[in-house]
């Protein structure tokens, strides 16, 4: 098949194939004619669109309205308070807002946009950084999208094949919007599974019942990414659906660091995980474990797609030997184009905060973030080590280790837990954890939740957290 390179091309040869399911197709195909209508006022222009839309015939309509018409789009989320609202649309100046219901759109005020501009022609932004309060949008275009998108059908078919998403991710986050695109660009079907998809008081239409059927073996063509969140809450809340789950053709699973009880479960319900290593950035995954191998016993993140290049870097950005540690640098076509309102100039390699490292086999292993790397008295720990170890005692359903600064030690390993039953005990917790880590890596500060802030990609909200950390430590002053 050979790839088309235009939204004009492919929407116009796929748009009578009435290919998703869990929305009303026609109404889609009719909305996304009046949002084109809508912009003929601008002709000659691209006017900058804001889309904050939770419902996925909206906001699907609104992109392919505004890549149609080559304007920039940014993509927005439903759930910004605020103080998010005001400080997007200040970076934005926004000419259109196609808002839920305008609500916050109208109650935050907004400086005059200026005049649209040819340069941010086919501008697709996708929003990252959310978790620290500083929204960023990254630069897409068509291309990079559809980069990321055939270099995943060739990883997985050769470069031929439909690949059928089911969607349970929010659609304005890469992970969600990519799912649209595989099956948009290699002729493949969506399948749109609201958030309550799984909750017994939900009617959906008749065509998502029966592929949500425990019984059904729809899944066994399809793709479906998750976080490690929401396959612990299949796994644990819907056994009725391992089955199912276990027939999908693949789980992409990413977002978030799995821990090891996790996917011995999943091994273990024979769950065709395939692990990934990506973000906003490169438009979704760069690295992906093949699921046979996942069942076969591997943890690792597998090879490097075909559309990327990846090197491991030492503290002065020297190549490192395979199995020596050190900061993630890549290239690739799917990469970003810079984050808005700044292109960047890809002369040298986009330099990440991931730590990780090569085998032998070329397969790549995560160990965690620069940023989130403890030196605790010259040792360095990685959080993502103790938090997986943390999960695996079954002891707690959350878990989060940060660094905290000390006169002393420099910084101290802190655990934010939320308990799994109502007889968890801090003093049985540290003592499972006395053979599994080494007396450095210790916890010495523990913080007691109900619930960590947390999207609906399985990230922490760094506000939100610091906020109940203080009303923690405040009540247990008292």
């Amino acid at each position: 098949m050979q790839p088309l390179t235009s939204p004009e091309a492919i929407f116009q040869q796929r748009c009578q194939d009435n290919w998703i399911v869990g929305l009303n197709y026609p109404a889609w195909l009719e909305r996304i004619q009046q949002r084109q209508q809508s912009l003929q006022q601008w002709t000659g222009t691209y006017p900058r669109i804001l889309l904050v839309q939770s419902d996925p015939l909206e906001f699907l309509a609104g992109f392919m309205a505004a890549c149609l018409a080559d304007c920039p789009v940014f993509l927005g989320n439903p759930h910004w308070r605020r103080s998010e609202w005001q400080k997007v649309l200040a970076l934005v100046q926004p000419h259109l807002i196609w808002d839920n219901n305008a609500v916050m759109a109208s109650e935050v005020k907004s400086s005059q946009p200026s005049r649209p501009s040819d340069t941010e022609k086919g501008w697709i932004m996708v929003p990252t950084g959310g978790s620290s309060g500083q929204i960023r949008f990254a630069i897409h275009t068509w291309s990079t999208l559809a980069a990321s998108v055939y270099g995943c059908q060739r990883h997985f078919f050769g470069g031929e094949g439909a690949i059928n998403s089911c969607c349970w991710l929010p659609l304005y986050h890469v992970s969600g919007l990519i799912q649209y695109l595989r099956s948009l660009l290699t002729h493949g079907q969506l399948m749109i599974l609201p958030p309550s998809a799984f909750e017994s008081d939900t009617n959906p239409e008749p065509e998502l019942v029966a592929f949500l059927d425990p019984a059904s073996p729809l899944p066994q063509d399809y793709f479906i990414s998750l976080v490690p969140t929401q396959l612990q809450r299949l796994l644990q809340q819907h056994p009725q659906h391992h089955g199912w789950l276990a027939r999908f053709h693949t789980i992409l699973l990413g977002g978030a660091p799995p821990w090891p009880t996790l996917l011995a479960t999943a091994r273990q319900h024979h769950l065709r995980l395939a692990l990934t290593y990506g973000m906003t950035e490169t438009a979704s995954q760069i690295a992906t474990l093949h699921p046979d191998q996942f069942l076969q016993g591997h943890t690792h993140n597998g090879q490097v797609l075909p559309h990327a290049q990846i090197v491991i870097l030492d503290d002065n950005h020297q190549p490192l030997l395979p199995t020596q540690i050190g900061r993630i640098a890549l290239r690739g076509a799917s990469l970003c184009k810079g984050y808005y309102p700044t292109q960047l100039t890809h002369a040298e390699n986009f330099l990440t905060d991931d730590l990780g490292y090569f085998n032998d086999q070329g397969d790549l292993t995560i160990v965690g973030r620069l940023s989130r790397k403890i030196i605790s008295g010259g040792e360095n720990i990685f959080p993502e080590e103790i938090e997986a170890i943390l999960l695996g005692t079954k002891m707690v359903r959350d878990a989060y280790v940060f660094g905290q600064n000390h006169l002393d030690w420099g910084q101290i390993v802190t655990a934010v837990v939320v308990p799994s039953t109502a007889h968890f005990t801090l003093p049985n917790l540290q003592a499972a954890l006395t053979d599994q880590l080494s007396a450095f890596k210790q916890p010495k500060q523990w913080i007691v939740l109900q619930t960590l802030p947390r999207s609906p990609q399985g990230k922490i909200d760094h506000t939100l957290l610091q906020a109940a950390i203080q009303d923690y430590l405040s009540s247990t002053a008292d």
